[in-house]
């Protein structure tokens, strides 16, 4: 078995669409609407959809919910925390934790991501 999808909603579709594809490399394989859906893929075949269907101009996610993307090293970790901070992003420091070379910040849309390099 293997995750097919995670599906989040954010009060700016268009912002948290080119988001990812900026800093994460995800593809957009299909839009409805002006600001309604998107829908993303990686390498692996996984999908994030985005959605805003009710319009939403705020959305809550609870504290610790977040999504995760895991780098193949310890530099590419280093690399991304660099260019969001240089691109003015709140990022989090980088830390050891849970095995992992790690930072998280808030990404458009208003949801936790973490972006790490397990080792262990």
């Amino acid at each position: 078995m293997r995750l097919n999808h995670v599906n989040l909603t954010v009060p700016d579709v268009r912002r948290t669409r080119e988001f990812f594809e900026t800093y994460f490399g995800l593809q957009c394989v299909a839009e409805k609407g002006r600001d309604a859906l998107a829908v993303l893929v990686d390498e692996s075949g996984c999908v994030l959809t985005l959605n805003n269907f009710e319009k939403a101009t705020e959305v809550e996610y609870p504290g610790a919910f977040h999504i995760g993307f895991m780098q193949e090293s310890r530099e590419r970790v280093d690399e991304i925390h660099d260019r969001l901070k240089s691109d003015g992003f709140d990022v989090g420091p980088r830390k050891e934790f849970h095995g992992a070379w790690t930072f998280y910040f808030h990404a458009p849309g208003g949801f936790l991501v973490e972006v790490g390099h397990q080792h262990r």
